[in-house]
C-alpha cells in the first residue's frame, strides 16, 4: 500500500460543530498506537471547528492509552471564552473511553509594548546522520519525514548526548498549516534512546507545545531545524524540551514533554 502524504490524509478530517473523525492508514502508526502528532491533528480539528479564526497559543497533552489505526474520533468543547482567549478541550475517543486528552488556548493579537524574537542560534554540525527508514524496524510513521541529526544522535545510536540538533522536513507537497507544525514538533524521539545500542521501547506521558507563530502559510516544509535537551531521567521518565524553527531561522515553536523509557 502506498503511504499516504499527511496533506492528503487531513484533507480527508470530517469535522462538524466540535467533532472530528479521520480514518488513518498503518504507514501513520507508530509502534501499536497513532503518532501523537497526528493525535494532536485530530483532537486540533475538532477544535478549529469551534474556534476558526483565533491563532493557536498553546496546546497540553496527556495521553492515556494506545490510539490503534482506523477511524480516530475526536469530540471538543468550549471551556471558556472571553474577551481574547479562548480555551477548549477535546478527546480522543473511544465510545465512552478517553484515549487522550488536550486542551488548547487559542489567543486573539493583543496590543502590547513588550516584544522578543528568538534567534536561531548558530551550530557548527558535529556530524550528519540520517534517519533511514527500515520498514519492520522503525516507525510507520517515520517514513513521512526526512531527519538529519547534526548534533546527537537517533535512537539506539549509543551516542548518550543530551544536546540534539535536527535538520527536520516532511515528506509531502505544498506549503506548512498548523497541522503540519503539529507533526514536525512532536517528531523527535526520547533523546534518552540514543543512550543505549538495544532497542527499548518509550511512550509519551504528557506534550506541551506553545506556537510563537500566528500564521506558517508562506513557509515550505523542508528545512526545518530542532534544537532540543533531555534536562533529567531518573526512574524511567525523561523529561525534555526543544525549540522548534522554520526555515531561515523563524522561531514557530516551544515544546515540552515527559516521557517513560521501559529499559
Amino acid at each position: 500500500m502506498e503511504p499516504t502524504p499527511y496533506s492528503v490524509l487531513m484533507s480527508r478530517a470530517r469535522t462538524d460543530a466540535g467533532e472530528s473523525q479521520l480514518d488513518v492508514p498503518e504507514d501513520w502508526l507508530q509502534g501499536r498506537t497513532l503518532f501523537g502528532g497526528l493525535q494532536a491533528a485530530v483532537a486540533f480539528a475538532a477544535m478549529r471547528s469551534l474556534v476558526p479564526q483565533a491563532p493557536l497559543r498553546s496546546l497540553q497533552a496527556t495521553f492515556l492509552a494506545p490510539v490503534p489505526g482506523g477511524v480516530v474520533r475526536s469530540r471538543a468543547r468550549v471551556l471558556r471564552s472571553g474577551k481574547s482567549a479562548t480555551h477548549v478541550e477535546s478527546r480522543i475517543v473511544d465510545g465512552d473511553d478517553t484515549l487522550a486528552l488536550f486542551v488548547g488556548v487559542f489567543g486573539l493579537p493583543r496590543p502590547s509594548t513588550v516584544k522578543l524574537i528568538p534567534r536561531q542560534p548558530a551550530v557548527t554540525p558535529a556530524h550528519s546522520i540520517e534517519l533511514p527508514w527500515i520498514p519492520g524496524v522503525a516507525p510507520n510513521f517515520t517514513q513521512h519525514f526526512k531527519a538529519r541529526w547534526i548534533v546527537g544522535g537517533p535512537p539506539f545510536s549509543g551516542m548518550g548526548q543530551p544536546d540534539n540538533v535536527i535538520e527536520l522536513g516532511m515528506r509531502d507537497s505544498g506549503r506548512a498549516t498548523e497541522y503540519h507544525v503539529l507533526a514536525m514538533a512532536d517528531f523527535i524521539p526520547p533523546i534518552a534512546l540514543s543512550y543505549v545500542k538495544e532497542r527499548i521501547a518509550a511512550a509519551s506521558v504528557t506534550w506541551m507545545l506553545e506556537m510563537l507563530a500566528e500564521d506558517v502559510s508562506a513557509l515550505p516544509l523542508d528545512g526545518w531545524r530542532v534544537d532540543a535537551q533531555m534536562k533529567a531521567a531518573d526512574s524511567g521518565y525523561t523529561n525534555q524540551s526543544l525549540v522548534l524553527w522554520g526555515p531561515g531561522g523563524v522561531p514557530v515553536a516551544l515544546g515540552r514533554q515527559c516521557m517513560v523509557v521501559f529499559g
